[in-house]
């Protein structure tokens, strides 16, 4: 099921690096689309035209709310923190979970980082999150069976279960999904993938990827072969980049 995502990154790796700059443009480019894309499907209305002078520029857009300004910066930043942890090859643990979404929650001071207290609902899920009591024993749980009964499925799996089980137990009174798609990416380039965007566009095979797992007795399957799709697309665009700055260099 994996060998072509593996193929590609052995391919990837075989290539010379891109310069410090070629990477940042590319970084830059990617960390607009992807804070765009993850703020929109939670319901921020920036567009990607003002993502990217919000991030880039600085510049406040005219009847926009003030916490979606800083939901975009908040996930900038948390991108940043997460790249920070890729290269300190940082294991995934509660404490940097928390960390991640208090980051994301920029917007949000009293709750940053903090587990809820309180009961929520997700509306339209066939899934009820649990009671807020029996939240840090569940994270604790999810956190030892990522890292010692999960340890022999591949990243993509690996990484597609624990955010179905993460959003299941939905920790944090908001930012749930922006945090979890952050440490998805996190454990991805861990393992040298690039990471992913799942777009906007794509929400609702997103959100049907939960109601699955929810009714197919927590097989994660479908978001499996969706974490792929987007990982193949990513690795041979990297991989077609490589080749073109390689062929520039050998002409």
């Amino acid at each position: 099921m994996f060998e072509k995502i593996d193929n590609l990154l052995k391919k990837l790796n075989e290539y010379r690096p891109l310069t410090e700059g070629e990477i940042k443009r590319l970084r830059d480019e990617f960390l607009i689309d992807f804070t765009y894309n993850s703020n929109a499907i939670e319901g921020n209305t920036l567009t990607l035209q003002e993502t990217a002078l919000v991030l880039q520029e600085g510049i406040t857009i005219d009847e926009k709310p003030l916490k979606e300004h800083l939901e975009a910066i908040g996930h900038k930043e948390a991108f940043f923190y997460i790249e920070k942890l890729v290269k300190e090859k940082t294991p995934l643990s509660e404490n940097i979970i928390k960390d991640i979404h208090s980051i994301v929650l920029m917007d949000k001071p009293q709750d940053r980082g903090k587990y809820r207290r309180i009961p929520v609902t997700i509306l339209g899920a066939v899934h009820e999150p649990p009671e807020p009591y029996l939240v840090p024993v569940l994270m604790e749980q999810l956190i030892n069976e990522y890292n010692k009964e999960m340890k022999d499925k591949h990243i993509i799996e690996k990484v597609a279960l624990f955010h179905l089980k993460f959003e299941a137990i939905h920790p944090f009174v908001d930012g749930n999904g922006r945090t979890g798609r952050l440490i998805m990416n996190f454990e991805l380039m861990k393992e040298g993938y690039p990471p992913i965007n799942i777009k906007f566009k794509d929400r609702k095979r997103y959100y049907n990827c939960f109601t699955d797992f929810h009714l197919n007795n927590s097989n994660p399957q479908m978001l499996t072969e969706m974490i792929k799709e987007y990982v193949e697309e990513e690795l041979e665009r990297y991989i077609s980049v490589l080749e073109m700055a390689n062929d520039f260099n050998n002409d």
